[in-house]
């Protein structure tokens, strides 16, 4: 999945064609996230947002989950399970709250926010992902 907001306009495209083309010649499937426009092999973002590909909709509670699932996502990213950097003193679903939301679901969900492999095995949920989970310190 494609993120890079840090990076000027020119500099993401930039960016997102070198990665593409890296991970295209490796097997692997190129997500967008965000509202720019790029051939990519899938989207990522609110529900309203999706576009052509695999479509991984964001949701952060019930209603979330089923506007997703009514814009047609082929999974959902369910987040902030745990404290995470990138959303500080944000509330969180917690192990019990994102399991409760993900049983829900009639597509995959996947575990964001603060997840570390320690934490996916604590939930005993096998979808889950980290944006800044390999490269910055641990939040209790």
């Amino acid at each position: 999945m494609f993120r890079h907001y840090h990076l000027s306009s020119d500099q993401r495209r930039a960016r997102f064609e070198e990665l593409k083309a890296l991970a295209h010649s490796l097997g692997h499937t190129v997500i967008l996230a965000g509202e720019d426009q790029w051939e990519a092999d899938g989207r990522y973002g609110a529900p309203d947002q999706l576009g052509s590909g695999l479509r991984l909709a964001t949701a952060h509670d019930g209603a979330e989950i089923r506007r997703a699932v009514e814009a047609g996502a082929d999974g959902i990213f369910l987040s902030p399970v745990f404290p995470t950097a990138s959303h500080p003193g944000a509330h969180t679903l917690g192990a019990l709250g994102f399991e409760v939301l993900a049983q829900q679901s009639p597509v995959p969900i996947i575990a964001l926010g603060g997840m570390t492999k320690e934490r996916a095995e604590e939930l005993g949920w096998p979808r889950w992902g980290a944006i800044d989970g390999l490269g910055s310190t641990n939040i209790a």
